[in-house]
């Protein structure tokens, strides 16, 4: 077997944040993980906090795995590389608080991606949503403020764009949203264009924020170690498509086959989750510890490929990546739904000089690897934990 294709960052492209101790809400999570890794692999401090409802710490386990096979590993200081883990909540703002009083070395930054991010389960359970997601900022806002942390790269999402009539999407487009978890996407991203615009008492106290907008996540880090494991029925097309693949569910349901696409199936933007997280490190460098917030205290970015797959696109390129059948049935339109979402991703990559490079069929071979290795996903290892 030939040994995985090498994603790691280039410590010498993101010199500035060698020795910065980055605070990662939701680090335990899929794209959590994924930037976790990359911010050890180039010599960050790293701290975690999560409250492991929708991840796993097996996944930290692995980083630390795949960090050892890491060519730079031998240079990186001890303490460096293993990321210091809290199991708490945003929710409780004590426990929160006690992290930040109790750290040795103080955060230079932040990466929030801590949240519910179900649309289904938003539309069911608004109040979690507003609970989960906008309380537990909240308190993680007045915390960094009070221990003078006030530089932030925040998770958002391209559901703020709504139901889009244009595309490619670009930063500029109107915000809208059509459920709650949407919904809390946007006041978020208000409290913290706010947050970020109000007079500071000093030029120290001035706040620093990037607003990176997701599109469609997908992939795994090439040595399988780590992936997407969703709890219970995935949310997200390539999971569930590749839970199909290696057994776990009978069919992939295909809602609506006659929108106004070449093949009648919904059109998406699918990007790389090493790629999404090297969006991380490229928007902490330039736009926290840099200039590509050009004099600006708040400043939004697509992380994207520009381009655009349908549905039934993905599936064959799973089937090709498997070598698996994966029975397709057609189902009526989701309300909601719109028929293409793709982004410009040119201001991410002439201001953060960051780019999307995985291909789909690379993404569909890295999650095939992933899925086919890991069928239970963490699971099975995090029970054996328990049972020892």
């Amino acid at each position: 077997m030939s040994a995985p294709r090498s994603v790691d960052p280039s410590p010498a492209d993101y010199a500035a944040l060698a020795g910065k101790h980055i605070l990662v809400t939701g680090g335990a999570g899929y794209i959590g993980s994924h930037t976790v890794l990359q911010l050890l692999q180039v010599g960050a401090y790293v701290t975690i906090v999560d409250n492991l409802i929708n991840s796993s710490d097996v996944a930290l386990e692995r980083v630390q795995r795949i960090l050892q096979q890491h060519p730079q590993a031998a240079q990186i200081g001890q303490e460096q590389s293993k990321p210091v883990f809290h199991q708490v909540d945003l929710r409780d703002i004590k426990a929160l608080e006690t992290v930040f009083a109790n750290t040795p070395r103080k955060f230079d930054a932040c990466i929030h991606f801590a949240g519910l991010k179900a649309v289904g389960e938003s539309v069911q359970k608004p109040l979690l949503y507003y609970e989960h997601n906008i309380v537990g900022t909240l308190n993680l806002l007045r915390l960094m403020d009070q221990y003078q942390c006030r530089r932030i790269v925040f998770s958002s999402s391209a559901t703020v764009y709504g139901l889009a009539e244009t595309n490619p999407i670009s930063e500029t487009a109107p915000l809208s949203t059509t459920n709650p978890y949407g919904q809390t996407k946007l006041v978020i991203e208000g409290m913290l264009r706010d947050t970020a615009s109000a007079p500071p008492a000093t030029p120290a106290d001035a706040w620093a924020v990037a607003l990176l907008r997701y599109f469609n996540p997908i992939g795994a880090d090439p040595s399988g170690l780590i992936g997407e494991d969703p709890k219970g029925i995935p949310n997200n097309l390539l999971p569930f498509v590749m839970q199909v693949a290696v057994g776990r569910r009978p069919q992939v349901n295909v809602f609506g086959k006659d929108w106004p696409t070449p093949d009648g199936t919904g059109v998406r933007d699918y990007i790389h989750v090493s790629d999404l997280a090297s969006g991380h490190l490229a928007a902490l460098q330039e736009a926290i510890f840099g200039q590509a917030l050009q004099g600006k205290s708040c400043d939004a970015f697509n992380l994207g490929t520009g381009q655009g797959v349908s549905v039934l696109q993905m599936i064959e390129a799973a089937k090709s990546a498997s070598g698996r059948e994966i029975p397709v049935a057609f189902a009526p339109r989701r309300g909601g739904d719109i028929a293409t979402c793709y982004a410009d991703a040119s201001k991410a990559q002439k201001l953060l000089k960051w780019t999307a490079k995985q291909s789909l069929q690379q993404a569909m071979k890295d999650s095939w690897k992933w899925q086919s290795e890991n069928p239970e996903g963490f699971a099975k290892q995090a029970d054996a934990a328990k049972k020892q």
